[in-house]
């Protein structure tokens, strides 16, 4: 018998630890509708805007910690949970030895259960089976069942007060699914911004190009102009030291632009050596949307200030957790049990059982309970504290969202008069390159048309990208960026 007690404790024990870790959430992972729509074999990649979108949720290393986070906390939430739920436990030894005058041998096994209900009624059940075996004396058994129940009268009594740590544990729980969408939201922004600026970099290093092109023009004509008599030999001077400073030009713009590259893969997780080429075309779609609408879409998406509405219910339950501590406690108790004891050698057996059962209070007073006071007194000043930084949070949403709104409306308008600028910077300079033909301008004055030109065309990129970027922020500002891009989190 005593060999077959600790099989079954290590059985059961076994069982148990082996449901407990199959039992484990696995990770999930941020999806959109799409897949990559370029090979990662060519020797130059061309990367859709989209295509970076992907991969970043696929292997951008803040997005995988943070799965990775919510494992340790879905795990919390599920602990949590189980407070309600009957808990077993299994205590039990198992002993051997001699003395003076006999070798004995003794075993215990205790099963007990336990459960808490939401009035905060806690209950336990347990069985005893001890065995006590002697060479002289014989074996001796005893048995029996234990029923025990308290009611809190006063602290920890009441719905309110013991469903409260279930009630913290899902508001924390969705704090960090906010927290988790929040991370995505800006991860996914970063990389956007990012490949814009692979973007920008690209199409700067094309207007350098296109610059230097046209000083290398310039200077042919110039030498024309030289044989033919019409130009004095020393003002195509200006002409190469122009042409010498777009070349300059060229080499920045292929400098920024392999740093930019560089900084997208980062946040792709990608090999920061890897041939990539953003494809996609900057192209300008206006968007009207009224700043009161917006601030209601941010009211009820923004993770910030949902967090903060959060932070104050779960203030206002802290303090309600902190008065009842400060209660008297006082319980109903009651226990009934039962006992057989047997008696079996070689020359008598007997039997005997036993039971016993009461009920009654107990108490347990603080003549002095200055902790209790204390965290009332924090857990008061806190929600206190929660509520005027609600009142922050607010204002401070209603701030970023109109200026965020505005933003997009100043930046579409400064796009179009940058465009209007370039449009009118072009015609200029292939007016003044016609007259320079005839021998009705200066290399000087064709020259100084020509760094208007180039001004204007990165002004009219740099206006571009403000405006796309300033419709992302906006985006993030109001909580809508996985909407934007159908991103589920699959959390």
């Amino acid at each position: 018998m005593y060999k077959q007690n600790w099989i079954a404790i290590f059985l059961f024990i076994v069982c148990c630890s082996s449901a407990w870790a199959s039992d484990l959430p696995d990770l999930s992972r941020a999806t959109m509708p799409c897949k990559l729509s370029l090979s990662l074999n060519d020797p130059i990649i061309d990367l859709s805007l989209t295509d970076a979108v992907f991969l970043g949720l696929r292997d951008n290393r803040s997005i995988r910690s943070a799965y990775l986070q919510r494992i340790a906390q879905k795990f919390d939430l599920r602990v949590a949970e189980e407070q309600f739920a009957p808990k077993l436990t299994l205590s039990g030894n198992a002993i051997t030895g001699r003395n003076q005058d006999d070798h004995y041998r003794s075993s215990e096994v205790t099963p007990t259960t336990t459960l808490l209900n939401e009035l905060g009624t806690r209950t336990s059940l347990s069985w005893t089976n001890q065995l006590n075996q002697t060479n002289r004396t014989g074996n001796n058994q005893s048995n029996g069942v234990t029923f025990s129940i308290i009611q809190p009268l006063l602290r920890d009594a009441g719905t309110d007060v013991t469903t409260a740590p279930v009630r913290l544990a899902r508001l924390a729980e969705q704090v960090n699914e906010l927290s988790l969408r929040s991370t995505v939201s800006h991860t996914v922004t970063e990389i956007v911004i990012a490949y814009r600026e692979l973007l920008r970099a690209q199409e700067q290093l094309q207007i350098a190009r296109d610059g230097l092109a046209r000083s290398q023009q310039l200077m042919a004509v110039n030498k024309a102009l030289i044989t033919a008599g019409r130009m004095a030999e020393f003002d195509i001077v200006q002409t190469e030291a122009d042409a010498a400073t777009q070349e300059l030009g060229v080499e920045e713009a292929t400098n920024q632009l392999d740093s930019n590259r560089r900084a997208l893969l980062r946040l792709l997780a990608y090999d920061l050596n890897s041939p990539v080429r953003a494809s996609d075309t900057l192209a300008v779609k206006r968007v009207d949307l009224n700043a009161t609408e917006a601030l209601r879409i941010a009211y009820e998406h923004q993770p910030e200030y949902l967090m903060q509405l959060i932070s104050s219910e779960q203030a206002s339950i802290n303090l309600l957790v902190a008065k009842n501590q400060r209660l008297w406690d006082v319980s109903l108790v009651g226990k009934a049990s039962q006992l057989r004891d047997s008696t079996l050698s070689e020359t008598d057996s007997s039997s005997d059982k036993q039971w016993d059962k009461y009920v009654g209070i107990q108490f347990n007073i603080p003549i002095s309970n200055s902790e209790a006071r204390q965290n009332e007194t924090r857990a008061s000043v806190n929600v206190k504290n929660t509520a005027i930084q609600l009142e922050e949070m607010k204002q401070l949403t209603e701030r970023d969202v109109g200026d965020a709104v505005r933003d997009v409306g100043t930046r579409y308008r400064q796009f179009e008069i940058a465009k209007r600028a370039k449009e009118l910077s072009k015609r200029k300079l292939e007016i003044e390159r016609e007259k320079l033909q005839v021998g009705r301008s200066s290399n000087f004055q064709v020259l100084s048309f020509e760094t208007d030109l180039r001004n204007a065309e990165n002004a009219q990129l740099n206006a571009l990208i403000a405006f796309l970027n300033s419709q992302t922020l906006l985006d993030e500002k109001l909580g809508m960026t996985l909407e934007s891009w159908d991103i589920a989190l699959n959390d």
